[in-house]
């Protein structure tokens, strides 16, 4: 398999844990994706038992909330990002509007 790397936020914390990423409060997806033009929820959040191997810190690989003030060109320009629980539902508690 062919890697690279690219700099992107990180996802400083989780606290998703019904997430199938997330392991001790910290997400290991390779990259995540934010939301769409209305809300901030994760959309790579995916309702499973936890049993992901990798090490490696999840990124903000895209960010669709066009209402953010961390958003440049549907990426986030946050140092990093923290995942939160609401309603139910896996969302971006970083977000912030201008």
């Amino acid at each position: 398999m062919k890697t690279f790397s690219i700099e992107m936020p990180q996802v400083a914390k989780c606290e998703v844990t019904r997430c199938v990423y997330n392991l001790k409060d910290g997400c290991h997806a390779r990259a995540i994706t934010v939301g769409d033009k209305k809300s901030a929820l994760c959309d790579t959040f995916f309702d499973a038992s936890p049993h992901n191997k990798r090490r490696d810190v999840a990124g903000v690989g895209a960010c669709k909330v066009t209402a953010c003030s961390n958003n440049r060109d549907y990426e986030c320009q946050a140092d990093a990002v923290q995942i939160g629980f609401r309603d139910n539902r896996a969302i971006c508690m970083t977000f912030a509007t201008p």
